[in-house]
C-alpha cells in the first residue's frame, strides 16, 4: 500500500513537471517550423525538414547580438544598483534604530504593490523634460526603482535571522559600518543576495512595454525587439521570432538552473526566521 502511494506520488509530479515544461517544448517544437506550419491542427509537430534557417535569422535580421549585449548592460547595472540599495536599506530598518523608521519601511514596501507599468505616463513625461529617454538610464532607473522595494523585503527577512553578536564582535574589532555590510553581513545574506539578483534580472530581461516607450533608436534597444522585426503589418515571420524567444529564454533558463538551491534558501530562510 505504502509503494502504491509513493508511485502515487511520483506519477503526479511527473505530470505536474511535464504539464509545466510544455510551453517550452512547445517554443522550441515550432521554432523549427515554418510559418505555413503553424497553422495546422497539431499540438506539437516536429518538421521532417528543420528549418534551422530561423535561428540565422534570429541571429542576423533580429540583431540578436547587438540587443542581447543591450539587454545585459542594462539588466547588469539595474542587479548592481537593486542589491546595493536592498542590503544597505534592510541593514537601515534592520539593525539601525532612528525615527519614523517602520513609516518609511512601510512606504518603500508600498512600491511592491504598485506595477512598473502604472508608471509609465508619469516616467515618460518626467524623463522627456529631463532628457533621459532613448538612454539606458531611462530604463535602469524605473527597472531599479521598482526592483528596490521587493528586494528590502527580501533581505529584511533573511537579515533578522542572522544573530546581532556577529556585528558586535566586528565593532569589537574595529570594524566601519561599511565593512561591516559588505565585508560580513552580505557574505552571510548569500543566498538571499542570490534570489534578489535572480528576481531583477528575471523582471529586465524579459521587460518589453517599458523599454519600447522609451527607446526608439536601434543602437539602445534591448532584446525583446528582436521578435518584433519579424512582426509585419500583414504577415510575420513565426518560425523566426520562435527561434528569437528560444534564444532569449537560454539565460534565463541557465541563471535559474545554476541558483536555484540558493534561491529556495534565501525564500525559506527570510520566511521562516524572520
Amino acid at each position: 500500500m505504502r509503494s502504491r502511494y509513493k508511485t502515487g506520488i511520483w506519477i503526479f509530479f511527473l505530470i505536474v513537471a511535464l504539464l509545466q515544461l510544455f510551453p517550452l517544448i512547445w517554443l522550441v517544437d515550432f521554432s523549427f517550423n515554418s510559418s505555413a506550419d503553424f497553422y495546422s491542427d497539431h499540438i506539437l509537430k516536429w518538421p521532417t525538414d528543420p528549418q534551422w534557417q530561423n535561428y540565422k535569422n534570429a541571429w542576423i535580421d533580429g540583431k540578436f547580438l547587438k540587443y542581447f549585449l543591450n539587454s545585459v548592460l542594462v539588466s547588469g547595472v539595474t542587479i548592481v544598483l537593486t542589491v546595493v540599495l536592498s542590503l544597505t536599506l534592510s541593514y537601515a530598518f534592520t539593525r539601525m534604530q532612528w525615527r519614523m523608521r517602520s513609516f518609511f519601511f512601510s512606504v518603500i514596501l508600498l512600491g511592491i504593490m504598485i506595477p512598473i507599468h502604472a508608471t509609465l505616463l508619469p516616467n515618460f513625461a518626467i524623463f522627456k523634460q529631463l532628457g533621459l529617454t532613448d538612454s539606458y538610464l531611462g530604463l535602469i532607473l524605473p527597472y531599479t526603482a521598482v526592483s528596490v522595494p521587493l528586494g528590502t523585503f527580501m533581505l529584511t527577512g533573511f537579515l533578522r535571522s542572522i544573530p546581532k553578536a556577529v556585528e558586535e564582535s566586528a565593532v569589537m574589532d574595529g570594524c566601519s559600518i561599511y565593512r561591516i555590510v559588505f565585508q560580513i553581513i552580505a557574505p552571510l545574506m548569500a543566498p538571499a543576495l542570490v534570489t534578489v539578483v535572480v528576481t531583477t534580472f528575471l523582471n529586465c530581461w524579459n521587460e518589453f512595454i517599458m523599454a519600447s516607450t522609451f527607446l526608439s533608436k536601434d543602437a539602445l534597444k534591448t532584446l525583446p525587439f528582436s521578435v518584433m522585426n519579424f512582426a509585419g503589418q500583414y504577415s510575420s515571420d513565426y518560425g523566426s521570432q520562435f527561434a528569437v524567444m528560444v534564444l532569449t529564454s537560454v539565460p534565463a533558463i541557465v541563471i535559474y538552473a545554476l541558483f536555484n538551491e540558493q534561491i529556495t534558501k534565501g525564500v525559506t530562510a527570510g520566511a521562516v526566521k524572520g
